[in-house]
């Protein structure tokens, strides 16, 4: 899992008051900077797919998108890297304005730039799984050898070594997946749009993928703007996850966060059967101030469910450290069962720690 930094990345991609309306007139009603209500949209037949959405995306982030179908997670995402026009708004892609590019310009930023992967990922029918992987590369221009060389090095990557001669048609379902996604793999962008990526894939080989674009992030620093429906998926990748619903932003947070001080109903009900322990950090629920004698220390970035264990079956209370190594508090077993077993909610909600003196 991915956890925000303490000081954040420059920014990579920002979008300020973007709106996508598709109906009779949708620039009369978004004239002069208006800003019509749902209601208002709905009445003179519009439908409001993107609504007022603003948000920065840093470097080296995974940024997740979630809400129901229809909530316009995926048409934000196709509005940011512009392959659905926004209504009205501005799109910010390290500084540029996207929406003041030309369309030949942007055709060249999406072919060096940009990675996507879809639901639906047009595999093209007469060439070779290998091919397929390599085609990007092909349009970049990149020689035969070198392009196959790395086509062949993602298609191990996504678990189809053996079929990089096979056509999509041999293919199942999930396999024409990960050829999708290993062709996106292949360009090595700086910014990446994951639509529902692994929805395919069974249990095992999701669970790999979703390493491998760790690992991928660990590594590389790549900025991932991620669209999945799967919270445990969201959780396990987020560095921050932002809910859709109506085409409206409605709470951008921390896993932690969303769970923890939810914006709405609709937030605490979108979160509800979310086991605390995979969201929560040592640093709520720790007692301010070092222990007299501690087992050892834990970052206070460091999730329940991974330090359980550890904590429970000591005597004595781990020490958190903050970014700088310096301990800030303890946890003792008593806070990690708290947690465990939901007795600390009202607390947490509260703010307050959890941890015992």
């Amino acid at each position: 899992m991915q956890d925000r930094p303490a000081k954040l990345s420059p920014v990579k991609l920002s979008c300020r008051h973007v709106w996508k309306l598709y109906g009779p007139n949708p620039d009369r009603l978004l004239a002069n900077g208006a800003a019509p209500s749902l209601d208002d949209i709905r009445r003179s037949n519009h439908v409001g797919a993107v609504r007022d959405v603003s948000l920065e995306v840093h470097e080296g982030e995974i940024f997740v998108i979630m809400g129901l179908s229809g909530s316009g997670k995926s048409t934000l995402v196709r509005c940011l890297s512009r392959l659905i026009e926004p209504s009205a708004g501005q799109i910010l892609f390290n500084g540029q304005d996207l929406l003041k590019t030309s369309d030949k310009d942007m055709i060249e930023i999406r072919r060096h730039r940009m990675g996507m992967v879809f639901q639906h990922f047009a595999l093209l029918p007469h060439l070779t799984v290998l091919q397929n992987v390599a085609f990007p590369l092909e349009i970049q221009g990149i020689d035969q050898k070198t392009r196959e060389v790395r086509a062949r090095e993602v298609i191990g990557l996504v678990g189809l070594t053996g079929r990089e001669d096979y056509f999509p048609r041999q293919l199942s379902g999930g396999q024409q997946q990960r050829v999708g996604i290993a062709r996106s793999l292949a360009v090595e962008p700086e910014l990446w749009f994951l639509d529902e990526p692994f929805s395919a894939l069974d249990p095992l080989i999701r669970r790999e993928m979703q390493d491998e674009f760790l690992r991928i992030q660990q590594k590389l620093k790549k900025t991932i703007i991620f669209i999945t429906h799967d919270f445990d998926e969201a959780i396990r990748l987020a560095g921050r996850i932002a809910i859709m619903k109506d085409g409206a932003l409605v709470q951008v947070a921390t896993p932690e966060e969303l769970v923890m001080a939810p914006a709405d109903d609709y937030v605490a009900a979108f979160t509800a059967h979310v086991p605390r322990a995979k969201v929560v950090t040592l640093g709520r629920i720790m007692t301010p101030g070092a222990a007299a004698h501690i087992a050892g220390s834990l970052p206070a970035t460091t999730r329940v469910e991974d330090a359980a264990d550890q904590i429970e079956a000591s005597a004595l209370p781990f020490g958190v450290t903050d970014d700088d190594g310096q301990v800030i508090g303890h946890v003792t077993g008593r806070a990690i069962i708290d947690v465990l077993i939901g007795r600390a909610d009202a607390a947490a909600n509260g703010g307050q720690s959890w941890g015992t003196p």
